[in-house]
Protein backbone atom coordinates (compact mmCIF):
# COMPACT_ATOMS: atom_id res chain seq x y z
CA UNK A 1 0.00 0.00 0.00
CA UNK A 2 2.87 2.32 0.76
CA UNK A 3 4.10 2.18 -2.85
CA UNK A 4 0.86 3.84 -4.03
CA UNK A 5 1.29 6.93 -1.84
CA UNK A 6 3.24 8.95 -4.48
CA UNK A 7 0.63 8.10 -7.12
CA UNK A 8 -2.24 9.08 -4.84
CA UNK A 9 -0.45 12.32 -3.93
CA UNK A 10 0.01 13.11 -7.62
CA UNK A 11 -3.66 12.42 -8.41
CA UNK A 12 -4.72 14.54 -5.44
CA UNK A 13 -2.42 17.39 -6.45
CA UNK A 14 -3.69 17.33 -10.04
CA UNK A 15 -7.35 17.33 -8.94
CA UNK A 16 -6.75 20.09 -6.41
CA UNK A 17 -4.82 22.12 -8.98
CA UNK A 18 -7.62 21.79 -11.57
CA UNK A 19 -10.33 22.81 -9.11
CA UNK A 20 -8.18 25.63 -7.71
CA UNK A 21 -7.37 27.13 -11.10
CA UNK A 22 -11.03 26.98 -12.16
CA UNK A 23 -12.22 28.62 -8.95
CA UNK A 24 -9.48 31.24 -9.10
CA UNK A 25 -10.40 32.20 -12.66
CA UNK A 26 -14.05 32.65 -11.65
CA UNK A 27 -13.12 34.76 -8.64
CA UNK A 28 -10.63 37.02 -10.41
CA UNK A 29 -12.31 37.68 -13.76
CA UNK A 30 -15.41 39.75 -14.38
CA UNK A 31 -17.96 38.67 -16.93
CA UNK A 32 -18.92 41.33 -19.46
CA UNK A 33 -21.47 39.60 -21.66
CA UNK A 34 -22.64 41.25 -24.87
CA UNK A 35 -24.45 39.92 -27.95
CA UNK A 36 -21.22 39.39 -29.90
CA UNK A 37 -19.61 37.35 -27.11
CA UNK A 38 -22.74 35.23 -26.74
CA UNK A 39 -22.66 34.07 -30.39
CA UNK A 40 -21.35 30.61 -31.28
CA UNK A 41 -17.72 30.59 -32.42
CA UNK A 42 -16.32 28.27 -35.09
CA UNK A 43 -12.59 28.77 -35.62
CA UNK A 44 -12.88 32.50 -36.19
CA UNK A 45 -15.57 32.14 -38.86
CA UNK A 46 -19.21 33.08 -38.32
CA UNK A 47 -21.26 29.87 -38.14
CA UNK A 48 -22.81 28.80 -41.43
CA UNK A 49 -25.96 26.72 -41.64
CA UNK A 50 -27.82 24.78 -39.00
CA UNK A 51 -26.11 22.82 -36.23
CA UNK A 52 -28.44 19.90 -36.91
CA UNK A 53 -27.24 19.40 -40.46
CA UNK A 54 -27.17 15.81 -41.72
CA UNK A 55 -23.85 14.28 -42.70
CA UNK A 56 -23.22 11.50 -45.14
CA UNK A 57 -22.61 8.03 -43.76
CA UNK A 58 -19.24 8.11 -45.56
CA UNK A 59 -18.08 10.82 -43.15
CA UNK A 60 -18.71 8.55 -40.18
CA UNK A 61 -17.16 5.55 -41.95
CA UNK A 62 -13.93 7.43 -42.60
CA UNK A 63 -13.92 8.73 -39.01
CA UNK A 64 -14.39 5.25 -37.54
CA UNK A 65 -11.75 3.74 -39.83
CA UNK A 66 -9.31 6.47 -38.83
CA UNK A 67 -9.89 5.72 -35.15
CA UNK A 68 -9.49 1.96 -35.69
CA UNK A 69 -6.22 2.29 -37.62
CA UNK A 70 -4.96 5.01 -35.28
CA UNK A 71 -5.55 2.90 -32.18
CA UNK A 72 -3.91 -0.11 -33.79
CA UNK A 73 -0.78 1.88 -34.57
CA UNK A 74 -0.57 2.87 -30.88
CA UNK A 75 0.43 -0.76 -30.24
CA UNK A 76 3.73 -0.01 -31.98
CA UNK A 77 4.94 2.06 -29.01
CA UNK A 78 5.22 -0.81 -26.50
CA UNK A 79 6.69 -2.98 -29.24
CA UNK A 80 9.36 -0.34 -29.85
CA UNK A 81 10.15 -0.15 -26.15
CA UNK A 82 10.57 -3.94 -25.85
CA UNK A 83 12.04 -4.55 -29.32
CA UNK A 84 15.55 -5.24 -28.08
CA UNK A 85 14.30 -7.67 -25.43
CA UNK A 86 12.05 -9.42 -27.97
CA UNK A 87 14.90 -9.84 -30.47
CA UNK A 88 17.42 -11.29 -28.03
CA UNK A 89 17.53 -15.06 -27.44
CA UNK A 90 19.58 -14.74 -24.25
CA UNK A 91 19.47 -12.39 -21.29
CA UNK A 92 20.41 -8.77 -21.93
CA UNK A 93 23.75 -7.47 -20.73
CA UNK A 94 24.00 -4.96 -17.87
CA UNK A 95 24.23 -2.16 -20.45
CA UNK A 96 20.88 -3.26 -21.91
CA UNK A 97 22.46 -4.54 -25.11
CA UNK A 98 21.98 -7.97 -26.59
CA UNK A 99 25.10 -10.20 -26.51
CA UNK A 100 26.82 -10.70 -29.85
CA UNK A 101 25.41 -13.59 -31.86
CA UNK A 102 22.21 -13.98 -29.83
CA UNK A 103 19.81 -11.84 -31.84
CA UNK A 104 16.70 -13.30 -33.42
CA UNK A 105 14.08 -12.33 -35.97
CA UNK A 106 11.19 -12.75 -33.49
CA UNK A 107 10.76 -9.09 -32.44
CA UNK A 108 10.90 -7.79 -35.98
CA UNK A 109 8.87 -10.70 -37.35
CA UNK A 110 5.95 -10.19 -35.00
CA UNK A 111 5.70 -6.53 -36.05
CA UNK A 112 5.80 -7.60 -39.69
CA UNK A 113 2.85 -9.91 -39.03
CA UNK A 114 0.99 -7.09 -37.25
CA UNK A 115 1.69 -4.70 -40.16
CA UNK A 116 0.57 -7.36 -42.67
CA UNK A 117 -2.75 -7.73 -40.84
CA UNK A 118 -3.18 -3.94 -40.88
CA UNK A 119 -2.32 -3.85 -44.59
CA UNK A 120 -4.86 -6.57 -45.40
CA UNK A 121 -7.52 -4.63 -43.48
CA UNK A 122 -6.59 -1.40 -45.24
CA UNK A 123 -6.72 -3.02 -48.69
CA UNK A 124 -10.09 -4.59 -47.87
CA UNK A 125 -11.52 -1.22 -46.80
CA UNK A 126 -10.02 0.45 -49.86
CA UNK A 127 -11.48 -2.14 -52.27
CA UNK A 128 -14.91 -1.82 -50.63
CA UNK A 129 -14.81 1.92 -51.39
CA UNK A 130 -15.19 3.04 -47.78
CA UNK A 131 -12.44 5.65 -48.19
CA UNK A 132 -14.07 7.41 -51.15
CA UNK A 133 -15.57 10.68 -50.02
CA UNK A 134 -18.00 11.40 -52.89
Amino acid sequence: MQIYVPLLLLIGFVALNAVGITLLSHLITRGRPNPIKEQPYESGIPPLGDARERFSVKFYMVAMLFIVFDIETVFMLPWGVYFQRLSCTGPLLASGACPAGSTSFFGFGEMLVFMAILLVGFIYVWKKGALQWD
